[in-house]
């Protein structure tokens, strides 16, 4: 058993798809019956999906699952091996795109399936970075990832910056994103209601004319759009503007 003392001695060591669990030779007693890794994978998503991570540990998760919190440490050793496993359980969720389609199209589709998966799961964020993400479906993606961007045509010494360039903008809209549509659930509101009502107070405010003085022309060049349909145009042209970025720099390097 790893213990934690062990893991922040030794960081890069610390996942648990590089720890070797030696299975038992006999059912313990407080082994549940029925109780497994993936049973309790799907429980932990579950709940953070539910309650957040700061709500999450292996109390919590016990009562979920009608266990003792001791009979979850006979799967894993930490509460961070539950995240790791949980965070690559979700990275399921991004299928690879269709092999013989345009590179860009094929972009498109990973971008807006991550973008997905950071607002349906909001705690994916702050662990994406935290963990070495060695699971076969974060792999998985990785590899999907690399096919697409080599796809581009881009020298190998760019495609790096291509990729950053594109996914940490998708990190960063998805991230805001989710946790925009949280806060406003929790305050029992629609996305746009909350819009209205903070921009309602705002106005209320003479110091701050000067921030908002600009959204009705803005509301207006846009349409009336709703808060969703003005993020799903601003995440649809700001994804043509890097996949024409990177075709521009395609052609500058050949």
């Amino acid at each position: 058993m790893v213990s934690a003392a062990d893991r922040r001695k030794n960081p890069v060591r610390s996942s648990v798809w590089l720890e070797t669990r030696q299975p038992a030779r006999s059912r313990r007693t407080d082994q549940p019956a029925g109780l497994d890794r993936d049973r309790i994978t799907a429980a932990s998503v579950r709940l953070l999906d539910a309650e957040g991570l700061a709500k999450f540990s292996m109390r919590r998760l016990a009562a979920e699952l009608n266990v003792t919190a001791m009979s979850l440490y006979w799967y894993v050793d930490t509460k961070d091996d539950l995240l790791e496993l949980a965070l690559d359980a979700v990275y399921s969720e991004i299928a690879p795109p269709p092999g013989d389609a345009p590179w860009q199209d094929r972009l498109r589709a990973v971008a807006a399936a991550y973008r997905g998966l950071l607002v349906r799961h909001v705690w994916v964020s702050p662990l994406a970075g935290r963990f070495l993400n060695l699971g076969p479906h974060a792999l998985l993606v990785t590899r999907t990832v690399q096919d697409v961007i080599r796809a581009t045509g881009l020298p190998p010494e760019d495609r790096g910056g291509a990729l950053s360039a594109v996914f940490q903008f998708v990190y960063g809209f998805g991230t805001a994103e989710g946790r925009f549509a949280r806060r406003s659930a929790e305050a029992g509101l629609t996305q746009d209601e909350y819009v209205r009502q903070a921009v309602a107070a705002i106005q209320e405010q003479p110091r701050l004319d000067g921030f908002v003085e600009d959204s009705p022309g803005l509301t207006a060049a846009r349409g009336g759009a709703t808060v969703e349909e003005t993020r799903e145009r601003d995440f649809a042209f700001a994804l043509d503007l890097l996949i024409a970025g990177i075709d521009a720099m395609r052609e500058r390097a050949q």
